[in-house]
């Protein structure tokens, strides 16, 4: 599974707080699935809840649903297209710690497509694809994302 890693690295990048404290973002994979349909070939599909849990965060929390709708729309488009999804799908939780610091738990579900083919010599290859991409609604490739005169997070647009 490749996106828990690439959401990870793309917040680590984004939220200024999270490059001072990497160790203060913990990710969970939860609920997971594995599918497959009898069609022939044996590709499938992940499916899991990744939780992402901040610990004694002290930043906006824009600074983080920003940069992290922006990483959907390149990896799970649909969770924002798709109103019925939309409505639930990236759901929080937040422990108030004291008037400036949280526990913040964010969930979101995820799939991931692992593509398995038979080469000519007999010999299994996997591929993990990019999710389809549409046109960029935004053209800019690094975003700094600003409230109250503070930079809250920086990121470049996410890889596919």
């Amino acid at each position: 599974m490749n996106k828990p890693e690439s959401l990870r690295q793309h917040l680590m990048q984004a939220v200024p707080e999270l490059r001072k404290n990497p160790d203060r973002l913990h990710v969970f994979i939860d609920e997971g699935t594995m599918r497959s349909t009898a069609a022939p070939g044996l590709s499938f599909e992940y499916a899991y809840t990744l939780n992402l849990i901040f610990t004694d965060y002290s930043g906006h929390p824009d600074a983080i649903a920003v940069p992290l709708f922006a990483w959907l729309l390149v990896h799970q488009r649909e969770l924002m297209e798709n109103l019925d999804k939309a409505k639930d799908s990236v759901k929080f939780e937040a422990d108030l710690l004291d008037n400036k610091k949280v526990d913040l738990s964010i969930t979101l579900p995820l799939t991931e497509r692992v593509i398995v083919k038979r080469l000519t010599n007999g010999t299994l290859t996997v591929d993990h694809p990019p999710e389809p991409q549409l046109d960029e609604s935004y053209d800019a490739e690094h975003w700094q994302l600003f409230g109250n005169d503070e930079l809250l997070a920086e990121w470049d647009n996410p890889s596919p």
